[in-house]
C-alpha cells in the first residue's frame, strides 16, 4: 500500500479544516492559536537558514561573483513586478470590479505602522537584534558582508575560514533536519489556518466584494502563466516536474498566508531541483523584500478598484505614474507590518484616492492574501532558476530540465554542494 505524502496529508488539513471551521466557528480564536504556533515553529528557523546557507554558499563562490549575482537578481526583480503591475492594471481597466460594488465605503481605517525608512531595513544596529526579528532584509546584507569578508581572508587564513565554513554547514544540515521534523506537523498547522479563517468570516467571506477577489485571482492565474510560459520557452524548464517539487511550500503558503512559513521547504525544493545552493540561499530571500510580484499585482488592483468605487477617473498618464509610484515604493518594504497596506495607503493619498477604503477591502483581504502571497513564493523560486540560468551554474542534467526528481528521502538540501 502507498504511503500517503506530506502534500495529500496537507491537502487533507486544509479540507478538514475548512469543515471544522463551518461546524464549529466559535473555536476559531483556539484554531488560530494553534495555527499562530505553527507558523512560529516555522519562523524560528528562518534566521538561522537564511545566515548559514547564503555564508556558506557565498564564501565557497568567491567574492568576485557576488557583486554580479546581486545586479542579475534585482535586473529580474524589476521586470517581473513591472509584469505583475501590467497585468493588474489591465485586468482593472478591463474588469472594473469597483464600478457598482458599494454603495459607501465609510468603515474606520484601521491604524497602520509608519513606514520605516529603507536604510533602517536594510542595515541592523546589530545584527542579533536582526535575527531575533527575523528581519530578512537586514540578515541577507549582515550575511552578504560576512561572506565576503570571509572570502576576502581565506587565502591568508585558510584554517579559520574553513573551520567556520564547515561549522555553518554543520548549523545548516541541523536546521533542514529540523525543518523536515516540523514539517510533519504541517497538516495540523494548515487545518487550524483554515478552520480559524472560516469560523471568523465564513464561507460567504467574499460578500459584496466578490468581484474583486475573482479579478485578483484571475489576474493572478494569468501572471502565473504567462510567468511559467517564459520560463519553459526561454529558460527550458520541466513544468511538470518543477510545480510537483514546489507543491509543498505552494500549498504552506496557499492555506497560512505567511511566505516565511513556507521558505525553509522553498529552499529545500529548488535545491532539489538542481539550481546551486548558493544561488538559492541569497536569491529566495532577497526576493522576499524585492520580488513581492504577487502583492505587487495586488496592490495594483486594489488602488484602481478604490479609484472605481468612488466614482474617480484617472487618465492613462495617471495610471501609469500610480504604477511607477507602486512599483518603486514595493520594494523593500516587507519589514513594515502590513506592509503591501502601507504602500497602498500612502500611494492612495498621493494619487487623490480615499484611503479609508482599504478598510472596506480590508473584509476579504484574507482570502486575497493566501493567493497573493503563494504567487510571491513561486516568483521568487523562478527567479533563483533565472539567475542561475544567467549565471550559466545550471547543469544540463538538472531534475528541472529532465524532469526526473531525485527520491524525496535523498534529497534533504546539502550545503556541502559547491559549485
Amino acid at each position: 500500500m502507498k504511503r500517503i505524502g506530506l502534500t495529500s496529508w496537507i491537502l487533507i488539513g486544509l479540507v478538514v479544516g475548512v469543515t471544522y471551521g463551518k461546524l464549529f466557528p466559535s473555536h476559531a480564536g483556539v484554531m488560530a492559536t494553534l495555527a499562530s504556533l505553527f507558523i512560529r515553529l516555522i519562523k524560528m528557523l528562518v534566521a538561522p537558514i537564511i545566515f548559514s546557507t547564503l555564508v556558506v554558499g557565498l564564501a565557497g563562490a568567491g567574492h568576485q561573483r557576488i557583486g554580479r549575482l546581486l545586479a542579475k537578481a534585482l535586473a529580474w526583480f524589476w521586470v517581473a513586478t513591472a509584469a505583475a503591475l501590467v497585468i493588474g492594471l489591465g485586468i482593472a481597466n478591463t474588469l472594473r470590479p469597483g464600478v457598482g460594488a458599494m454603495q459607501a465605503g465609510s468603515e474606520t481605517m484601521p491604524p497602520l505602522a509608519t513606514p520605516i525608512p529603507f536604510y533602517q531595513q536594510v542595515v541592523p544596529e546589530s545584527i542579533f537584534a536582526g535575527l531575533a526579528n527575523n528581519s530578512i532584509l537586514q540578515i541577507v546584507f549582515f550575511s552578504v558582508l560576512f561572506a565576503v569578508s570571509l572570502a576576502a581572508i581565506a587565502e591568508r587564513h585558510r584554517q579559520a575560514a574553513d573551520t567556520v565554513l564547515q561549522g555553518l554547514r554543520g548549523v545548516a544540515e541541523a536546521m533542514f533536519k529540523m525543518t523536515d521534523t516540523i514539517m510533519r506537523l504541517a497538516p495540523i498547522g494548515v487545518a487550524a489556518a483554515m478552520a480559524a479563517a472560516v469560523g471568523k468570516h465564513g464561507l460567504g467571506v467574499m460578500g459584496q466584494l466578490a468581484k474583486l477577489v475573482g479579478s485578483l485571482y484571475l489576474a493572478l492565474v494569468i501572471f502565473v502563466v504567462l510567468h511559467l510560459v517564459v520560463m519553459k520557452v526561454f529558460a527550458g524548464i520541466h513544468l511538470r516536474a518543477t510545480l510537483k517539487a514546489l507543491r509543498e511550500p505552494l500549498l504552506l503558503a496557499f492555506s497560512t498566508s505567511s511566505s516565511e512559513s513556507a521558505l525553509p521547504k522553498a529552499i529545500h525544493s529548488m535545491e532539489r531541483l538542481g539550481v546551486p545552493p548558493h544561488i538559492v540561499g541569497f536569491v529566495l530571500p532577497a526576493g522576499y523584500s524585492f520580488n513581492l510580484t504577487g502583492s505587487t499585482l495586488y496592490m495594483a488592483l486594489a488602488a484602481m478598484f478604490i479609484a472605481q468605487a468612488t466614482q474617480l477617473d484617472l487618465s492613462v498618464k495617471t495610471q501609469i505614474l500610480m504604477m511607477l509610484t507602486l512599483l518603486v515604493a514595493s520594494k523593500g518594504v516587507a519589514a513594515v507590518p502590513r506592509a503591501s497596506l502601507v504602500v497602498l495607503a500612502s500611494t492612495c493619498a498621493q494619487f487623490g484616492l480615499k484611503v479609508e477604503w482599504i478598510a472596506t477591502i480590508l473584509s476579504v483581504d484574507a482570502l486575497m492574501d493566501m493567493a497573493r502571497t503563494t504567487v510571491n513564493v513561486l516568483g521568487n523560486c523562478m527567479a533563483s532558476v533565472i539567475v542561475a540560468r544567467w549565471e550559466g551554474a545550471l547543469p544540463k542534467d538538472a531534475p528541472l530540465y529532465t524532469g526526473r526528481l531525485p527520491p524525496e528521502e535523498k534529497s534533504v538540501p546539502s550545503p556541502h554542494a559547491q559549485t
